[in-house]
């Protein structure tokens, strides 16, 4: 059986479902490559009334044995690099979880918003 992993991902709700789904098909391929199953995928949907998906993450990080996140690229979890990092550093300084980047680039996907 392969080690689990949780996925995270921020979408406008704006955004084409397509792309969304290319972003989420992505992770999941390279998920695979790299030789874990992806047990969750944590989604963001800024506009929206549901409960923070990355507190939600937090969470299951916190209660369960999973310790690998896999994200799109770092501006998932925000635009200002500072908020990237001290993100980053939530998961793997105080959390102790392995964070995943997809892709590392310093433009921001058309998918994600702060």
């Amino acid at each position: 059986m392969r080690p689990l992993m949780y996925g995270y991902m921020r979408l406008a709700v704006s955004d084409d479902p397509d792309e969304n789904a290319a972003i989420e098909g992505e992770l999941r391929r390279y998920t695979l490559r790299e030789g874990f199953e992806l047990e969750r995928l944590f989604i963001e949907r800024l506009g929206s009334a549901e409960e923070s998906a990355f507190f939600a993450l937090v969470d299951a990080l916190k209660t369960t044995e999973i310790k690998h996140v896999i994200v799109p690229s770092l501006w998932h979890f925000a635009r200002l690099p500072g908020l990237q990092a001290a993100m980053r550093a939530h998961i793997e300084g105080e959390l102790g979880a392995r964070l995943w980047v997809v892709q590392n680039t310093a433009r921001q996907p058309r998918s994600v918003s702060s």
